[in-house]
């Protein structure tokens, strides 16, 4: 069998191939071993240090608020004593039982939030009080009268809990206090669950207990619980630190000393990476460039993040790339700029061919047919018969030369070379006039209601009138057949205007947007149902804009189709030419 030494040693060379990292990718591996991990490490043994400091701090105040705690304790207990010995002085002037009560009764509740004084005659009436005040939550002080008797003062807990605890107020520690049988006598932040925790922990032999020193047990080592028992009188303080504060310190410091070191370690990767960023990528514009230009993209400019780490050398080689571009895009934007142009011209040639070819066969058909028919000399035609044929030849002719005015009209328009003559102009004489050269139009009937006070406008006399012959041709084309166009002039807030309105069916939204564009027809524009270049309402605009004055189009279910002018008047014209001036 031959083995074929070739193809192994193309294998294990693919298998074994250096792969080059890109500077970005070794710049990232260098801060990683170099930063990330000894920083890491160095923010987990801070962590770990700052525990055991702050666990330290927790058992030593909590060994504090013990301590603290016991000499209230010290306290209330030697202010009591004091308290019932001195009653108990005063009783033994007292030989009448019923004075005695009456005493007792009156001096009851005037020291900690003691309830009840009281003599008891015996031991076992001592032990079933304390067992009755003990179940109803309340503490039982006494001391011996003789050796019969006894003076005993019964205390509500949540009153002693105030008289100890009230310089605890605002501490999240919780406190127990627990009797001579470890029942509790007084609390501070109870919550049963954790003194049920905490009682179970205690040493089970009261013999192990320390006294008159803080002891730390428990089992959590950030939650210290502290306990100290002492023996006049018999009680057992504990301590307990709720989970709630070791967040607040441990826990808390622990992810704050964490967040910084890692905030400094990205600190250190930013700025030692900003070079390398800049580099890689001001690098890769230079290659995007050129790759752009190899594939004929000659519209590609290099753009650079400049700062003061880019090289020089990036920079130039940058700048001359972009003059050599600019040239290129230069010429790129004019031939496209021609195109366009070029392309916009072929379109409006194509418009402008296919609407003077139909509207203007129409109308030179009549004046060819007629015309011929009048120079027949086979027949004899009637005076009646020239008198018709002559009007519609004069129609023809009229049709023909306002759809000349408005071919010449949209050059100008297009090339903002549109001129008018201002000047004070009266619209119920424009209105006439317009109306004048409708009259042969016997379809649909104008009705101008116009008052006859209405102001003198500021307009363009000849252009007002082109303008009117406009939108009154267009509305008899749309207008619903043997209905009124009404035109309608009013003053609305010192603004003269003018509607014309026509009956139609609804315009929708949509294409009432476009009916200022150049060559728009309601109609199918294969169907050509209405005669019309599609310039009328194209060309009014216009007009009106260039007089100063504004148009709006509207249609509802009242009126199909109404558009709105509204003129300035002479005086508020020269006003605003003024301030302008």
């Amino acid at each position: 069998m031959d083995i074929n030494w070739t193809h192994i040693r193309r294998k294990l060379i693919l298998l074994f191939r250096f792969k080059r990292l890109k500077i970005v990718e070794q710049n990232l591996i260098v801060l990683l071993l170099a930063v990330i991990i000894p920083m890491t490490v160095g923010g987990f043994v801070i962590s770990n240090i700052n525990q055991k400091v702050v666990r330290a701090q927790l058992r030593d105040n909590a060994s504090l608020i013990a301590g603290m705690v016991s000499t209230e304790i010290d306290f209330f207990a030697n202010t009591v004593e004091k308290n019932l010995e001195q009653i108990k002085t005063a009783l033994t002037y007292m030989k009448n039982r019923e004075d005695q009560f009456l005493y007792l009764n009156s001096i009851s509740e005037t020291a900690f939030g003691r309830e009840k004084l009281e003599i008891l005659y015996s031991k076992y009436e001592l032990e079933l009080l304390t067992e009755k005040n003990r179940e109803s939550g309340r503490s039982t002080l006494y001391i011996p009268i003789d050796k019969e008797r006894f003076l005993v003062a019964t205390y509500n807990i949540e009153n002693l809990d105030d008289a100890l605890f009230k310089a605890l107020n605002d501490d999240k520690r919780q406190i127990y206090v627990l009797g001579s049988d470890l029942n509790l006598i007084a609390s501070h932040n109870f919550d049963n669950e954790i003194f049920e925790e905490s009682y179970n922990l205690l040493p089970k032999n009261k013999l192990n207990l320390k006294y008159e020193t803080p002891i730390v047990f428990g089992k959590i080592k950030n939650q210290p619980l502290v306990y100290i028992k002492k023996h006049s009188p018999d009680i057992t303080i504990i301590v307990n630190t709720p989970k709630t504060l070791t967040d607040s310190t441990i826990y808390k410091s622990r992810v704050k000393i964490i967040t910084m070191i890692l905030l400094v370690a990205l600190c250190i990767i930013a700025v030692g990476g900003l070079h390398s960023y800049y580099l890689y990528i001001n690098i890769r514009q230079l290659f995007k460039g050129i790759m752009a230009i190899a594939k004929g993209n000659y519209k590609r400019q290099i753009r650079l993040i400049t700062s003061p780490l880019t090289p020089y050398e990036i920079v130039f080689l940058a700048t001359e790339f972009n003059k050599m571009a600019h040239q290129l895009q230069k010429t790129y934007i004019e031939l496209d700029k021609s195109n366009k142009e070029l392309n916009d011209m072929n379109e409006f040639r194509k418009n402008l061919i296919d609407t003077v070819s139909h509207e203007l066969r129409t109308p030179l058909t009549s004046i060819q047919g007629y015309t011929s028919r009048l120079l027949r000399q086979d027949i004899v035609i009637d005076k009646e018969t020239q008198q018709k044929s002559l009007r519609i030849i004069r129609e023809q002719a009229e049709r023909l030369k306002h759809l000349i005015e408005d071919l010449l009209t949209v050059p100008d328009i297009e090339r903002f070379r549109l001129r008018t003559a201002i000047d004070k102009v009266w619209l119920q004489d424009i209105m006439e006039s317009a109306k004048t050269l409708m009259k042969h139009k016997e379809r649909n009937d104008i009705i101008i209601n116009m008052a006859e006070n209405f102001p003198q406008v500021s307009a363009d006399k000849e252009r007002l009138v082109q303008v009117f012959v406009n939108l009154f041709e267009n509305a008899m084309k749309y207008s619903e057949e043997y209905t009124s166009i009404v035109v309608e002039g009013v003053v609305e807030e010192g603004v003269p205007t003018i509607r014309v309105r026509n009956k139609c069916e609804v315009i929708p939204e949509d294409k009432l947007v476009h009916l200022f564009d150049k060559f728009i027809r309601l109609d199918d524009h294969t169907t050509r149902t209405t005669r019309g270049t599609g310039l009328g309402l194209f060309i009014v605009k216009a007009l009106v804009e260039a007089m100063n004055g504004e148009i709006s189009l509207h249609s509802d279910e009242e009126w199909g189709f109404t558009v709105e002018i509204k003129f300035k008047q002479p005086e508020a014209a020269e006003a605003e030419n003024a301030a302008r001036a």
